[in-house]
């Protein structure tokens, strides 16, 4: 497969940026949030005659920061050294507090990086990382508090009829109706599928340690931030007395590396979960990975499927990734070649280079913020 440049240095001639709102199609809720439309930040990245494409879900100031800081804080740089200029990116953000928008910002910026290296080489992004696997597997995932009994029924009856075998739905909104929604999903997915919940740190201790209890009444083997997942204490907690068989997960608001190692180090979580576009992009997420190696940790990614399943690929501790429903419904809409599961597995396309993504244009126009 040839290359697209001479070996040498590679310069960054312009970083772009857009963000685009788009509505949700139904109102939609969890433990401790609800929302109805979800923004999705774009960057891309230019070098000669090729142009990388990355994103982030993230607040349309991340754009502003991107546009107004972190361009100019890479634009020369060199797009064969994209640690280089991820960390270019992290000190210019010294100021402004790294967990948060600046993370994001980062992530969009990072991620658009990769794709851009990768299509320079004419190379996957994962065969430029190292491929441990040909694909990984997924977990659907929506199910959502403001869901009626029926609607959830037939989301998650629906993906196991697409050849799933993991589905995750929300709790902790309504407690006291948590049982009879957990024990309908499980109904509609019969008794073989797993079966995963997630509370958004809705609970208190007392009251996870008692939905963890009735959880296992219906098979439920993934407890995701039974608490917040600020409480390492009350995570550790959960993790020693939940039942056999049901792990504790957390770790998507990690935005540093920091994070997840006093997560690990509390011994908060049986899986630990992160996400490239909040993490500092793909350069962040691959940092976790010696951090699970280091504990026999599983490693679990969250949500932008499309973004997630190439560095998965490339990480040994890859348990799986979240097919979230928003977000896989976004990336069809928006990008030319975003990744469908088969089987209940997300593949690569070995045949484009980078993420093999193409924004489409004219589709993400009449969102555009």
């Amino acid at each position: 497969m040839a290359t697209r440049f001479a070996a040498g240095r590679v310069p960054i001639d312009r970083i772009d940026v857009s963000a685009y709102r788009i509505p949700t199609d139904f109102s939609e809720s969890d433990g401790t949030f609800e929302w109805t439309e979800t923004t999705l930040v774009v960057v891309e990245a230019t070098a000669g005659e090729v142009r990388g494409l990355g994103y982030s879900y993230a607040a349309d100031a991340a754009a502003r920061l991107i546009r107004e800081r972190l361009a100019r804080s890479v634009e020369g740089g060199d797009a064969m050294a994209v640690a280089g200029s991820w960390s270019e990116m992290v000190r210019a953000v010294r100021n402004l507090g790294r967990p948060g928008i600046a993370s994001t910002a980062i992530a969009a910026v990072d991620n658009a990086l990769w794709d851009l290296k990768a299509r320079l080489l004419d190379l996957p992004l994962v065969t430029l990382l190292g491929a441990v696997r040909d694909g990984v597997p997924a977990y659907a995932s929506g199910g959502f508090t403001s869901y009626s009994i029926p609607q959830l029924q037939k989301q998650l009856g629906g993906w196991i009829a697409e050849g799933f075998s993991r589905v995750k739905m929300k709790v902790g909104r309504h407690p006291a109706a948590d049982l009879d929604r957990v024990r309908a999903a499980r109904e509609a997915i019969g008794p073989g599928p797993e079966l995963f919940v997630d509370a958004n740190g809705a609970y208190g201790r007392k009251e996870a340690l008692a939905m963890a209890e009735a959880f296992a009444e219906f098979g439920v083997t993934w407890f995701e931030e039974p608490v917040s997942s600020d409480d390492l204490e009350g995570l550790r907690l959960l993790r020693d007395r939940a039942p056999a068989g049901m792990a504790i997960a957390a770790g998507e608001y990690g935005y540093d590396l920091p994070y997840f190692a006093r997560m690990l180090e509390a011994g908060a979580v049986d899986i630990l979960q992160a996400d490239a576009t909040r993490c500092g992009g793909i350069t962040g997420f691959l940092q976790t990975g010696p951090l699970c190696d280091a504990r026999s940790m599983p490693l679990s990614a969250h949500t932008a499927p499309s973004l997630h399943t190439h560095p998965c690929c490339a990480l040994a501790r890859t348990v799986h990734v979240e097919y979230f429903y928003d977000h896989a419904r976004i990336e069809r809409m928006l990008f030319d070649g975003a990744i469908s599961p088969s089987g209940g597995m997300l593949k690569p396309d070995l045949s484009r280079p980078g993420l093999g993504l193409e924004l489409k244009r004219a589709d993400a126009e009449k969102y555009a913020v």
